[in-house]
């Protein structure tokens, strides 16, 4: 059964009704939220309650659970603000937040966007809509910001904005054949950069599609991208190395307004059949960058389209004022690989993105960004987060989400199902609870 919900009020219908026939509940506004298939489930669309409010004197905006993040960010710039949003205009706020959200636009100088949530309206297993934060329930305030749809089913949320109207970003793009010096120069020169500059690295092999800019169509390429919150000339100053390693095919740095920095990454914005992982790695040394070139670089026979190396470090290392239940302080680099192509193919696209990953697991951590993972990764939810994040998270689902209702998707077991063992968690641990 799909529900598309309206209000909160609908929301605990479908909870309920999914609670008296013993369903499980998936949520969908996009992407971010689904994993797995959704047979005898009650998936809960939100899409329809994408309100978004702006508070311009207290810097906050209150958004509905469908909201995406092309919305918020045009509203706040009306009165100058910017949110921490993702790369993609088109990507749920609810589900992007619940985990974690690493914005490349300003996320090295202020953290994930769940360390800037103020309170959740959220509906709980027993059907109950429940305002959460710090001090009505900060067990579960802490649970929901980077455990993801674990917990409850969003209806709203309120999160600071930050006063910036323009950035200064853009990409650059080379020739492929020149990936070992730019990742080599990149690699070098981010470490030193400022807070206000948050750079990633990527190789590019895209198909020829008429909606791609002439020197990218059909072309091998790797680009680092920028999103600099300063002046147009400090900016243009910082990043004056890197434009000198080699002749770039394009260049799109600029001064642009907030509202333009979708351009950035340039994503497609379409549905497109894909398959995506991603990992944080521990670090990034001389021999893993040689790894990485082999891998994916000019000699190497992979399909991959996409594969992006994001710098971290800064704010995303730092706890917030109000600790989270984010996983991934203090690792410095997020390695995601993202494949396209039709369900006929999902083999092949799952063991191309495969050989990337495993290839670099000497330099990988076992804590992920969650927001990153493919469904078949639901079982490794306590080496996710790591044991005493996860136990204190199974603690919180046992009082919330006793029944496990909530568990289409990166899945924390309630406390009470946990066998302890001396140093692993027991299989009914990693497998979701039947009705």
């Amino acid at each position: 059964m799909i529900v598309v919900a309206q209000s909160a009020a609908d929301v605990q219908a479908a909870v309920a009704f999914a609670a008296d026939r013993h369903r499980p509940v998936l949520v969908k506004t996009t992407g971010h939220q689904m994993v797995g298939t959704a047979h005898g489930a009650v998936v809960i669309a939100t899409h329809r309650m994408n309100d978004v409010a702006i508070d311009a004197v207290g810097q906050t905006a209150r958004v509905g659970a469908g909201a995406v993040w092309a919305e918020v960010v045009a509203e706040a710039a009306k009165e100058g603000l910017a949110p921490l949003n993702g790369s993609n205009p088109t990507v749920g706020v609810s589900g992007y937040t619940l985990g974690g959200g690493l914005s490349p636009t300003l996320g090295r100088s202020h953290g994930y966007a769940a360390d800037h949530v103020h309170s959740l309206e959220v509906v709980t297993a027993d059907g109950e809509l429940r305002h959460v934060d710090a001090e009505s329930e900060p067990e579960l305030f802490w649970a929901l910001r980077g455990g993801k749809g674990n917990f409850a089913v969003v209806t709203a949320l309120e999160f600071a904005l930050f006063p910036v109207a323009r950035l200064y970003g853009g990409g650059i793009y080379f020739p492929g054949e020149r990936m070992a010096d730019v990742l080599r120069a990149w690699t070098a020169w981010h470490p030193a950069t400022p807070e206000t500059m948050v750079s990633s690295f990527a190789v590019l092999r895209l198909p020829p599609l008429p909606e791609l800019p002439e020197p990218l169509r059909g072309a091998f390429s790797v680009a680092l991208r920028f999103a600099y919150n300063g002046t147009a000339e400090d900016g243009e100053r910082l990043i004056a190395p890197l434009r000198a390693v080699a002749p770039a095919i394009l260049d799109t740095v600029r001064d642009m307004p907030y509202t333009e920095v979708a351009s950035i990454h340039d994503e497609p914005t379409d549905p497109l059949p894909y398959y995506e992982r991603g990992i944080m790695l521990r670090e990034f040394p001389e021999q893993a960058q040689d790894r990485l070139i082999e891998l994916v670089g000019p000699e190497s026979d992979t399909t991959m389209w996409i594969t992006e190396l994001r710098a971290l470090g800064g704010a995303w290392d730092r706890e917030p004022a109000v600790p989270n239940a984010v996983a991934t302080r203090g690792l410095p680099y997020s390695l995601l690989g993202v494949e396209v192509g039709p369900l006929s193919q999902e083999q092949q696209l799952k063991k191309s993105v495969a050989a990337l990953l495993d290839g670099m697991e000497p330099w990988q951590s076992d804590r992920r960004l969650v927001n990153n993972l493919a469904p078949e990764e639901a079982a490794d939810a306590a080496a996710i987060y790591g044991p005493e994040r996860y136990e204190r998270l199974a603690a919180v689902k046992k009082t919330y989400d006793p029944i496990n209702m909530f568990r289409i998707n990166h899945n924390v077991v309630p406390a009470s199902s946990v066998l302890r063992l001396p140093g692993a968690l027991s299989a009914a641990a990693q497998q979701p609870i039947s009705g």
